[in-house]
């Protein structure tokens, strides 16, 4: 039959009438601008998330370049940040102009090995950038100390981690502030690419509204930064409408990730581990394999959808060899080179059935291998 590698469409479908009213209302009014909806979604969004404020903004990557520009971070400065993540997470730094200072992922884990970080931290590093990559919480508490000893600012990159629990708090509620994307298959997606930042910092929180606004205060007096990164009024309509489905679509996520451990154990694909203290929302399920191509080709051609989640680490980018060097080599972050070349995300969204998903696991039961093939780090 097939399986896709996501489906928007079935919760999409479910919220259609609701959605469609909203976004008729709001063209009707042609208020697209920063209106009432976007500060209803802001309210209700800072709540879920255990913070006093969220800001609206047009993408994830805009999220983490106003927040390290409100914090005053840019050239001469270093932001740590995993050396396993989406290449947004590097871009913050580098728009902000500040160097971004990788740091190897935990064997066994797919986030920043925290044991590491302090041997990465210098004289001009002034924030932390820990990822809760594919809705699996970083190990939060070691992490805090390790800024609070050096002074060090923390933004958590919350990109795939909405509602994500470590010790019972959501991610995204631990560091000085957070950004988040809604791109559209993100757990909690837009119709289109958007973003917030949410803070418990009322200074910081005025700052990222101006900055996202023109670096204005108000109309016309521009004493920041002149971005342009507004979260439309459509966009936060539609998130407002979806927010209060989240926990019940990331709980359909954790269920279709157990499922897909139970049944994956006897494989010789290596499944994702569940830190301790956390409950991840399975933003991705991503596999590990030695022989990722064969099996992905073998996948393909049963219609059944993968992706990799990220092939080519952010230090071998051609953008930060060539254009902006940042001084790495390849075998300098060997668990990270390492999983790129192994790891393989299978299907997942809130509405993958259980038999889809023992169809991808038949299916990868049946794949032989070709170990003339296999990769090698």
């Amino acid at each position: 039959m097939g399986v896709p590698f996501v489906d928007l469409k079935p919760d999409h479908r479910a919220l259609e009438g609701e959605i469609m009213e909203a976004v008729r209302k709001i063209i009707l009014q042609t208020n697209f601008i920063l209106g009432e909806d976007v500060k209803l979604f802001e309210q209700d969004f800072a709540e879920y998330c255990g913070r006093k404020y969220a800001i609206g903004v047009d993408s994830g990557l805009s999220a983490l370049k106003i927040l390290l520009r409100a914090y005053e971070i840019g050239e001469g400065d270093e932001v740590i940040i995993p050396a396993n993540t989406f290449v947004a997470t590097a871009a913050a730094v580098t728009f902000a102009g500040a160097r971004p200072v990788l740091v190897d992922i935990k064997p066994g884990t797919y986030n920043i090995d925290v044991d590491k970080i302090e041997a990465a931290i210098t004289e001009r590093t002034r924030a932390i950038m820990p990822v809760h990559l594919y809705g699996i919480p970083v190990d939060m508490d070691p992490l805090l100390e390790i800024a609070k000893k050096h002074n060090l600012i923390v933004i958590e990159d919350t990109a795939q981690g909405h509602g994500a629990l470590y010790k019972g708090r959501r991610a995204g509620s631990f560091g000085d502030a957070a950004g988040f994307s809604f791109y559209p298959a993100k757990n909690l997606g837009a119709a289109g690419d958007a973003g917030a930042i949410v803070t418990d910092d009322e200074q910081i929180a005025d700052r990222c509204r101006w900055l996202r606004n023109c670096g204005s205060k108000e109309k016309y007096l521009h004493t920041m930064e002149p971005y342009n990164h507004r979260l439309d009024t459509i966009q936060a309509a539609i998130l407002k409408i979806k927010l209060p489905h989240l926990d019940g679509w990331s709980e359909q996520r954790r269920q279709a990730a157990n499922l897909y451990n139970e049944l994956l154990a006897d494989t010789e694909v290596v499944t994702p581990a569940i830190p301790a203290d956390t409950e991840p929302v399975w933003h991705l399920y991503v596999v590990r394999t030695k022989y990722r191509a064969e099996l992905q080709k073998h996948l393909t051609e049963r219609g059944i959808g993968t992706a990799i989640h990220y092939p080519i680490p952010v230090h071998e980018q051609p953008f930060y060899m060539e254009n902006v060097p940042l001084g790495y080599k390849h075998g300098d972050f060997p668990v990270t080179e390492e999983y790129a070349a192994e790891i393989l995300s299978l299907p997942m969204y809130p509405a993958i059935t259980e038999a889809e998903i023992r169809e991808v696991v038949d299916a990868i039961k049946s794949f032989v291998p070709n170990k003339a093939e296999m990769i090698t780090a």
